[in-house]
């Protein structure tokens, strides 16, 4: 089996380095999104019955891009390694995917930031008018450090205290913030990745029809 040499060698280790910091990469999304997924204050602000779960949608697809990452790292570097058409072509092919993926959550999380906090500020806003001593709105004030709505402001409250569809809004345009740049700033570390792969593909198949 033909080897690649010179410059393309050069190539190889790069895509091997590449592919262990992609790994690592990897790791980092998917644990953003576990600590999105089970944050004790998001999960405290999301638990009611009738909560919206448009927010953790976006989550999900990061997790889900995350693991995937992680498992396309290995296999690159195997690859690499091992000059495997086979396996570099399968990495690009799913470099593909997780690329449609992690923009997909970006996009998600930039273009429905507004409709994600209006859900949430409706649901709040409904709850607080059905029962304002419940203890999701209890949650809600604690988390957030506010009290009552726009409309329906609590009578006790400090005059630095802010209502909760304020803060809801402060604190979940941080979440998507977050979503948004990690899946928009991978996918384009993504495209070096195709890069390397599909320059590494080249030189491999044609070492091997030299020999």
């Amino acid at each position: 089996m033909g080897k690649v040499e010179g410059g393309m060698k050069c190539v190889k280790y790069l895509l091997f380095v590449f592919n262990f910091i992609f790994w690592l990469m990897g790791s980092f999304v998917l644990a953003v999104g576990l600590w999105l997924r089970f944050d004790p204050e998001t999960v405290s602000l999301l638990n009611g019955e009738k909560a919206p779960d448009t927010f953790f949608i976006g989550v999900y697809i990061l997790i889900g891009a995350g693991s995937l990452v992680m498992l396309v790292g290995f296999f690159g570097c195997c690859g690499a390694v091992r000059e495997s058409q086979c396996l570099l072509g399968s990495f690009f092919a799913c470099l593909l995917i997780i690329f449609g993926a992690e923009v997909a959550a970006g996009v998600f999380g930039f273009l429905n930031k507004d409709k994600i906090i209006e859900d949430v500020q409706n649901f709040y806003s409904t709850t607080y008018n059905e029962n304002n001593n419940s203890t999701l709105i209890v949650s809600y004030q604690k988390v957030l450090n506010c009290c009552g709505t726009s409309a329906n402001p609590c009578p006790d409250s400090q005059p630095e205290t802010k209502d909760c569809e304020t803060g809801i809004k402060d604190f979940f345009n941080s979440k998507l913030y977050i979503i948004g740049y990690v899946g928009i700033g991978i996918a384009g570390v993504m495209i070096i990745g195709m890069i390397f792969s599909m320059v590494l593909c080249c030189a491999i198949r044609n070492s091997r029809e030299v020999i």
